[in-house]
């Protein structure tokens, strides 16, 4: 670890890694510093993501994928259910990742690009100058030392510690954040390439649960619900230790996590002099899905290559980062983001019983294009005594 560096990423997760790499591979000096002492683990996601979203930046590669899928089920709180398959639409639902090797992976490649790495690192406040961010106390194995850096990228993820100390307002409501908790399960029955969401305030309020296929008989059964909606008695455990005894009483748990997921709108400003904000720091989640890890490596390659032009042209001011804020949120991630809270904030809404009816409209679909979007575009055609609910928000349907 040097005294100074061109750039330092604080977070070694995949929005981290990747604006390592993208940044070391352009050819600036680059450490990347993250606080555990093994990345990718623990994990706090269910793993999920898309074929396109994952082919944009990496080729899959059997080391990481857990399973390929090929359809979805959305189970109403009546047990109906709406199957989704991909015969139309090529294929291309997605993957179910090994994190703890694909977060690896992906540092790897920031390695081989030229970056830094430092595990077991943890930064306890930014250096300033004048306001401006100019590096981190990191504190690594015991020793303390101050980094030099001409830009910081902050992908310290939901906690989002380091933009707070940088005077960066990183409040979520509440309501706004999923707690979750997960279990990996083996010994169940499942289909492998189907992943199961379920839906309904009696099942997991302001939120959804899942099943995420990880092999043969092994998933990710987990959960997230509003913030608002726990307390003692009705927590997210308490109503995955339900869902568990009741669909999988012979399963086996071999992993138990817990965490939170915000899905609020975005920081109202993600870069500051000298600093950028990404993934779950930027609060950049999908606000109606909860997925994360494509964004958070959009963000980090899109800082990256902010990084670079501002360094090269020396100057590293708000004014001049503002082009990365400005291009993730008009990017089709930023704008799918914006639709998604205003869709999330219906949904959270619904009762059980227009659940069932939407749900119970279509027993099976086939989508030209699978996406969330096109989804909630089918189930309005195929259920009109929802048109005048959704009607408030047609402009989002377009």
């Amino acid at each position: 670890m040097k005294p100074r560096y061109d750039l330092l990423v604080i977070g070694g997760g995949p929005g981290g890694a990747v604006a390592a790499e993208t940044a070391a591979k352009a050819g600036l000096s680059v450490l990347l510093a993250e606080k555990r002492p093994a990345i990718g683990a623990p994990v706090r996601c269910a793993e999920g993501i898309g074929r396109e979203s994952l082919t944009e930046f990496v080729e899959p590669d059997p080391c990481f994928i857990s399973a390929e899928l090929k359809g979805a089920e959305i189970v109403a709180p009546d047990g109906s259910s709406l199957k989704l398959n991909s015969e139309r639409a090529g294929n291309k639902v997605g993957y179910i990742l090994d994190r703890k090797v694909f977060d690896r992976e992906l540092v790897w490649r920031a390695a081989e690009a030229g970056a830094d790495v430092a595990v077991k690192t943890r930064a306890s406040a930014p250096i300033l100058e004048n306001g401006a961010v100019k590096g981190a106390v990191l504190h690594h194995c015991g020793e303390t030392r101050r980094v030099g850096a001409d830009i910081v990228i902050a992908a310290d993820g939901v906690e989002s510690k380091f933009s707070r100390w940088c005077g960066i307002d990183t409040t979520v409501p509440v309501r706004e954040i999923m707690t979750s908790a997960q279990y990996l399960m083996t010994d169940i029955d499942i289909d492998p390439t189907v992943t199961v969401f379920y839906v309904g305030n009696s099942v997991a309020p302001q939120g959804y649960l899942w099943v995420f296929p990880k092999g043969e008989r092994s998933a990710n059964v987990g959960i997230g619900i509003s913030g608002a909606k726990s307390g003692a008695g009705h927590r997210a455990r308490d109503y995955l230790d339900r869902f568990v005894a009741s669909r999988f009483p012979e399963g086996k748990t071999i992993e138990h996590i817990v965490g939170g997921v915000s899905v609020c709108q975005p920081l109202a400003c993600t870069v500051s002099d000298g600093l950028m904000i990404v993934g779950d720091a930027a609060r950049v989640v999908d606000p109606l899905t909860g997925g994360g890890i494509y964004n958070a490596m959009f963000t980090g390659r899109l800082a990256a290559q902010t990084a670079v032009s501002a360094i090269r042209n020396g100057k590293c001011s708000k004014d001049v980062l503002m082009a990365y804020d400005r291009g993730w949120r008009e990017s089709p991630m930023g704008k799918t983001i914006a639709r998604n809270w205003h869709l999330k904030e219906y949904f959270i809404r619904m009762t059980d019983e227009k659940f069932n009816a939407l749900i119970s409209s279509a027993s099976t679909m086939n989508l030209e294009e699978f996406s969330t979007l096109n989804l909630v575009k089918e189930l309005v055609k195929r259920n009109p005594l929802l048109l005048g609910d959704l009607a408030k928000l047609s402009f989002l349907l377009r």
